[in-house]
């Protein structure tokens, strides 16, 4: 879908535009491993000149969300077996701890809000819509850790989904689901009883089993 033009967007707004949208698209999956883009289609779509379609590339090419070539080909990472490998690691020592942090807060309406999210997860499922799928159960995670009061550490873990968005629409293919993940009712559980072992297990779990079924 074409995005509305904005021409008057000041240099720096449009490329803080152009960055958010298309950090989103990665995050949630809507474009594929090693998916090639160029400067001047980002900018055609956004309504921008090359100039902040440039420096959007180049923020997200910082974070690890887009790889540049040394022919200066820009496009998403094709993850190899190490970089899943080390990624599904750093989820695993950071999500467990954000979990851990939020669970003196996790009151009834933070848990109410997740058992909304994870209807919102199954409907996914139900419609085979993968992006919605990777989208709502971010949101899960998010709206839990936000509860942590640890934002450097939610910034590191918002960049591990960053880098892993492409390869975890191929994994929601792989997988192919038909209900929400199980290891959210066992998260929904432990936070229920104030479980912390059992909560750090259910999200160590949760963040880790799929991607480690993609290593070849």
């Amino acid at each position: 879908m074409l995005i509305q033009t904005r021409t008057s967007d000041p240099v720096g707004a449009a490329h803080d535009r152009v960055y958010r949208a298309l950090r989103s698209r990665i995050m949630h999956g809507e474009i594929a491993p090693g998916a090639a883009l160029t400067l001047r289609g980002i900018g055609k779509e956004f309504g921008v000149s090359m100039t902040p379609a440039r420096e959007a590339a180049r923020r997200l090419v910082a974070e690890g969300a887009l790889f540049l070539s040394s022919s200066g080909r820009v496009s998403t990472p094709e993850l190899s077996n190490e970089r899943i490998e080390e990624l599904a690691t750093l989820r695993a020592m950071l999500e467990p701890e954000l979990a851990s942090r939020a669970l003196p807060r996790a009151h009834f309406a933070l848990i109410e809000r997740l058992e909304a999210i994870n209807t919102n997860v199954a409907q996914a499922v139900a419609r085979h819509d993968a992006t919605a799928y990777i989208r709502a159960n971010l949101d899960f995670h998010r709206t839990l850790y936000l509860r942590a009061q640890a934002p450097a550490m939610l910034a590191m873990a918002e960049t591990v989904w960053l880098q892993l968005g492409p390869t975890m629409r191929m994994l929601y293919g792989r997988l192919n689901r038909k209900e929400p993940p199980y290891h959210h009712k066992l998260i929904l559980g432990a936070l229920k009883a104030g479980d912390d072992p059992g909560l750090r297990l259910a999200v160590r779990a949760d963040a880790t089993q799929g991607l480690r079924m993609l290593k070849g």
